[in-house]
């Protein structure tokens, strides 16, 4: 069974993510930032935190971590987790891990700010992730910032929320989702399972 390693770098919803993970047939570990991620068949940046104070508490595995998505392991990052994988952030100063050039950018607009509940997905190209997962699909956001990639190209999912926003990415083996997969019901599960599938081949 492949086991994906879930990064405990002082994020909250971890045990939700995991149970959601567990559902799809995969062996989930809760770990500390650790340099020994080769055990681990693909990694999880789970969050809803603090841009700076998550990168700060990356930086002892930052270059395992790069290492091994170059490696090809997969990786999921969700909400946090996925801003962590571009270079900074107008949240606070720290450096991403830089897997995607680009920065997090607040939402703006007469809107409330974070944006919470559900809100839909606009297909941007076709990706493994979303597999059977419909155009217009409702999901779960709790964010204030999101992506601004450099290179739209690794864009997958749009979202309206008084702007349009980047809500998910993909590139080779890198996985990321501005919304939670684990708190979107069967839509989220469908998306956790292509996951899974990834994980697997």
């Amino acid at each position: 069974m492949p086991q994906v390693l879930i990064i405990d770098y002082g994020v909250g919803n971890l045990l939700s993510l995991k149970f959601a993970l567990e559902k799809t047939g995969l062996d989930v570990k809760i770990s500390p930032p650790t340099k020994d991620l080769k055990d681990a068949d693909a990694i999880s940046l789970p969050g809803v935190g603090n841009f700076t104070a998550a990168a700060k508490a990356l930086e002892p595995v930052k270059g395992a971590l790069v290492d091994a998505v170059n490696s090809g392991k997969q990786i999921l990052g969700i909400c946090l987790g996925l801003q962590l994988y571009f270079e900074c952030s107008d949240e606070g100063p720290g450096e991403g891990l830089a897997f995607l050039k680009g920065k997090n950018v607040r939402l703006t607009g007469p809107v409330k700010v974070p944006h919470m509940g559900w809100n839909t997905l606009q297909k941007v190209k076709s990706n493994e992730l979303f597999d059977g997962v419909e155009d217009g699909s409702y999901v779960y956001f709790v964010h204030s910032l999101y992506p601004s990639p450099a290179d739209r190209s690794v864009v997958c999912t749009e979202t309206e929320y008084a702007q349009t926003f980047t809500s998910a990415v993909s590139s080779k083996n890198i996985f990321g989702t501005q919304f939670h997969p684990e708190k979107s019901g069967a839509i989220g599960l469908q998306i956790l399972k292509n996951f899974a599938k990834a994980v697997a081949r």
